[in-house]
């Protein structure tokens, strides 16, 4: 078993302390960053509570009038389970160390508090730039970000760390209150998110932001769970060649800020260079083990995810679908708390490079949704072809609250655009159902996007007009149409609607 070395060196020390002469044996009590004064608990669930201490220490924790004990096993590791409770607060939490037998050396028991700490939601937000893109650079910050003052939505920012083993604790600067100063470099879509729910459902909201810009899903992913399905093997492969060359990566790096400050000193503008990944951030299970690893001992109430970018190029993207719900399965494994809501974004329009393929990424997203308690937010309108990173955050943040309001609180709202569900032959047209279909439009009359192909798989621009819930199309050029796909393109002109104004995701009918 692999332990932690930040782990053995707090365990290192508490034995030294314990075997000096006379030393008082009280418990050396330490908790993760993530529990912490101004935090969120989970309502409803029974409240996890974790840390390290002296082995064989006697630990209590006192909550909400309720007080459980425990002593530390012999690495050190305690945990006690209290009993579930409604949204409410802020209340006092109290981990109290004992010493470990009666007739040992007196000492004033150890005594950690945690104040203002609410129930209610927690949610974790992760993924790479998009989510991780802070409320300072979006376009509604002027506005937003001088009332973002609100004591119920409490904030949490991991650290980016990669790590070739899980880490017991993350790397975190504790909770805090949302406020124009807290917020401004935040993920936009979980804030906005956060927002939105606490609006809502009128209960406190925790926040995680566990991000990294420019990263694969396979490297949020645990190791384990990526060997066991043979199909991803390819992932493996890339990795290795990636390691291989990793000395002339480190060199290449090393060059280019040489360069730069070069520039810098002759008053020069600084050379650009081409995106390269950091190695470490791209490494099978590295950012799982890091990043998302010690949140799994906290009770959430589910995940809201915006990856996939740095997926997309031609040998990764039709890998996606397997590896996506590699990732959903086992991150629910991991935390044991059933089959909760994952909530996803489906990445934009953009014009990228022939190197990648935006549109098979978004396909294998959209099959992700057969999992269950899974809902995608659709931004293909929402994009900027020009930029990867587009600055409108806010829908995408409301967007995926709606599939939140519709999968976990019940709310009994329409969450999603209109999903493609089959396509039947009429004549030398093909009819196209839709799920999430009330009221069907085009904002623009035309309905542009929509191809039609015959047995041979080539596909040709197709007419499409829209009739109820249904989009009927044909082509001169496809007397027989077998096919159908909508919106085929890295950054595609697409305008249906549903009547609630949430874009239909593209498709294609191809097996």
């Amino acid at each position: 078993m692999n332990v932690p070395m930040r782990f053995l060196l707090k365990l290192r020390n508490f034995l030294l302390l314990a075997l000096l002469p006379g030393a008082p044996l009280c418990a050396q009590i330490t908790l993760p960053t993530i529990l912490a004064s101004h935090m969120v608990v989970q309502r409803d669930l029974p409240v996890h509570v974790w840390g390290i201490a002296t082995p064989g220490e006697a630990v209590s924790v006192s909550f909400r009038g309720e007080t459980q004990s425990v002593k530390a096993g012999q690495l050190g590791r305690w945990s006690v389970n209290l009993k579930p409770g409604a949204a409410g607060g802020p209340f006092q939490m109290t981990v109290q160390g004992t010493p470990a037998a009666p007739g040992e050396s007196a000492a004033p028991a150890q005594t950690i508090t945690l104040d203002d700490v609410l129930v209610g939601d927690v949610w974790v937000a992760s993924g790479q730039s998009n989510m991780a893109f802070e409320m300072r650079d979006a376009a509604t910050a002027a506005e937003d970000l001088p009332r973002a003052a609100n004591p119920r939505i409490r904030l949490l920012v991991v650290k980016q760390r990669a790590s070739e083993y899980a880490q017991d604790d993350a790397d975190t600067k504790g909770w805090a209150a949302s406020s124009p100063e807290t917020a401004r470099n935040f993920s936009a879509v979980a804030w906005y998110f956060a927002r939105e729910i606490e609006q809502r459902e009128k209960v406190p909201v925790g926040i995680i932001d566990s991000t990294w810009g420019g990263t694969v899903a396979e490297a949020w992913t645990r190791m384990a769970a990526l060997g066991q399905d043979a199909t991803l093997a390819p992932l493996f492969v890339s990795w290795g060649k990636m390691t291989e060359r990793g000395p002339d990566a480190l060199l290449e790096e090393k060059n280019e800020q040489r360069q730069r400050e070069e520039a810098r000193a002759q008053g020069k503008p600084e050379p650009q260079f081409g995106w390269q990944p950091q190695l470490a951030s791209w490494g099978l299970g590295q950012l799982w083990n890091g990043m998302i690893a010690p949140l799994t001992p906290l009770p959430i109430r589910g995940v809201i995810w915006y990856q996939g970018e740095s997926n997309s190029t031609l040998e990764r993207a039709p890998l996606y679908n397997r590896l996506f719900r590699t990732l959903i399965e086992d991150w629910r494994r991991q935390w044991a708390e059933g089959d909760f809501p994952f909530l996803y974004v489906q990445i934009s329009n953009y014009k990228s490079t022939p190197a990648e393929d935006w549109a098979t990424l978004r396909e294998q997203q959209l099959k992700a949704l057969e999992l269950r308690n899974t809902a995608m937010a659709v931004t293909i309108d929402i994009g900027n072809p020009d930029n990867v990173h587009p600055t409108d955050k806010v829908d995408v943040g409301l967007r995926l609250a709606r599939a939140a309001r519709a999968l976990s609180y019940g709310e009994a709202i329409e969450y999603s655009g209109p999903l493609y569900r089959q396509a039947t032959p009429e004549g030398s047209a093909l009819r196209v159902w839709f799920d999430h279909a009330k009221g069907l439009r085009s904002k623009t009359g035309a309905v542009p996007g929509f191809e039609v192909a015959g047995k041979d798989g080539k596909f040709s621009s197709a007419t499409a007009r829209i009739e109820g819930t249904t989009v009927v199309v044909s082509s001169p050029s496809v007397a027989e149409p077998v096919f159908v796909r909508y919106g085929w393109a890295n950054s595609p002109e697409c305008n249906l609607f549903n009547g609630e104004g949430l874009p239909a995701s593209p498709f294609t009918s191809e097996p």
